[in-house]
This record gives structure tokens, C-alpha cells and sequence, in this order.
């Protein structure tokens, strides 16, 4: 499975940014698909998951203001950010992994849960 990550950018406090991800090749059908973000010297952090049937779950932080949805024909995820944030600055990675049916959204909210990564794409919110 590969991934492609792309529509960061610099942007101001309050803007709206969308974060697409395409994935490509033996893509599964029931899946889980996520978004993580690292700032400069902090760790990887949850910000939005999906599994396959089920709706989005989302990082206290980022609750109400993000929405993860996905076009399945294309086989591509979006992350929708409005009132952005000095805080949400930090690269955005989109991650990818064949869904347990015992793993709830706790246990997929670590990213070592996923085994597919995107290359990431920086977000940057001036205050």
C-alpha cells in the first residue's frame, strides 16, 4: 500500500486547510485509516481515525473542528480543518492498516497500530 499525502501549507490562525491522502496498490476492504501529526520535538500525536463500516473518531484537541470523510471510489481520505490554530502547526502524516475486529479506537489511536505511512505534509498556522 502506498500513500499520498498532499494540501499543507502556511496559513493563518482561523483559516480552513483540506489534507488529502490517495492510497494506492493492494488496498484492503475492511481497513483502518488514520491521521497523525508531529510538531518539532514532540511525539507523534492522534488526530483522526476511520474504520471501514464505522464513523470517525477524533483527538479531544481537534473535536469540532476537524472532519475526516473518504471517497471510496477514489480511494482517498480528506481532513478538513477549519479554525485553525497555532497549536495544530505540525506535519501531518495519514496512515493506513488492515482492521482488526477487536481493535477499538483507543488501540488505533497509537500509530503503532498502522503499518502504511505517507510521506507527511506540513501544516503551519501564524498567529
Amino acid at each position: 500500500v502506498q500513500l499520498q499525502a498532499s494540501g499543507g501549507g502556511l496559513v493563518q490562525a482561523g483559516d480552513s486547510l483540506r489534507l488529502s491522502c490517495a492510497a494506492s496498490g493492494r488496498t484492503f476492504n475492511v481497513f483502518v485509516m488514520g491521521w497523525f501529526r508531529q510538531a518539532p520535538g514532540k511525539e507523534r500525536e492522534f488526530v483522526a481515525l476511520k474504520r471501514s463500516g464505522d464513523s470517525p473518531f477524533y483527538a479531544d484537541s481537534v473535536k469540532g473542528r476537524f472532519t475526516l470523510s473518504r471517497d471510496s471510489a477514489a480511494n482517498t481520505a480528506f481532513l478538513q480543518m477549519h479554525n485553525l490554530k497555532p497549536e495544530d502547526t505540525a506535519v501531518y502524516y495519514c496512515a493506513y492498516t488492515l482492521k482488526d475486529l477487536a481493535g477499538s479506537y483507543d488501540y488505533y489511536s497509537s500509530p503503532a497500530r498502522f503499518n502504511y505511512w505517507g510521506q507527511g505534509t506540513q501544516v503551519t498556522v501564524s498567529s
